[in-house]
């Protein structure tokens, strides 16, 4: 039976930065929420251009946080003249806000009038917190988002079992020595398993635990300029040798 969920609290740090106090980390660079999504994440895994050459388009993401990324590929997505007919984007989040503090966040944060009503979209079909695989629709038969409530050490798992796959994986979750549980063995175990053949993958973490996971489970990396003053980040895709470049 899946646990009770614990929500996360809405803090913010004196520069008006979205801070976890559960990890002692930020939601996000100050340097911004959604430039930060578009250079790691969509960038990182070669958005929009890959999706174009697929009917259908899906991401997994580690860590759902206040939405931001899913908001940044949804607009790429919709701004998109050549984009995929569906996107699927099916993200983890063990603590997730209360749809009123994740309204609040976005007020604070999304710095984008194009993105704002898709933000209030995402807020008014926010489900009750309640743990388990929630499944939203916002373009009919296009645009999907599947929410899972809970630990993803046992989510990736059940997901992968259901089927899942996945052509570009997004690793957040705050860094890993301030939240080691969504950067463990079995979670990059797992996300092997999801991993498409032409999978790719972007994360803002550079750490050297990070990149022998990634080894270690099949994928290659490469180390890339990293966002907001950030040194370096990593981009990857599923492994067909065991080569790792850094640049």
């Amino acid at each position: 039976m899946d646990e009770p969920l614990i929500p996360a609290p809405l803090v913010f740090r004196d520069d008006g930065t979205p801070y976890s106090p559960r990890h002692d980390d930020i939601y996000h660079s100050a340097a911004g929420a959604l430039a930060q999504a578009r250079h790691v994440f969509l960038d990182g895994n070669g958005l929009p251009a890959r999706w174009r050459v697929k009917r259908r388009f899906i991401v997994l993401e580690t860590g759902f946080g206040m939405g931001i990324n899913f908001l940044a590929t949804w607009a790429a997505w919709r701004d998109d003249p050549h984009c995929t007919s569906a996107l699927e984007f099916v993200s983890i989040e063990k603590h997730p806000f209360s749809a009123d503090d994740l309204r609040a966040a976005h007020a604070a944060i999304i710095d984008d009038t194009a993105v704002a009503p898709l933000a209030d979209a995402l807020a008014s079909a926010w489900p009750p917190l309640e743990a388990g695989v929630h499944r939203l629709a916002f373009v009919p038969g296009a645009v999907t988002l599947t929410l899972a409530f809970g630990a993803a050490d046992d989510l990736l798992p059940r997901l992968a079992d259901h089927g899942l796959t996945a052509d570009a994986i997004y690793l957040d979750g705050f860094a890993p020595a301030r939240n080691p549980d969504m950067w463990t063995p079995a979670i990059f175990a797992s996300l092997a398993r999801i991993a498409k053949d032409d999978a790719t993958f972007a994360t803002y973490t550079s750490s050297g635990h990070v990149k022998r996971a990634l080894i270690d489970n099949g994928f290659d990396y490469r180390k890339v300029a990293g966002f907001g003053g950030k040194r370096a980040m990593l981009v990857g895709k599923r492994a067909h040798s065991r080569s790792v470049i850094d640049s």
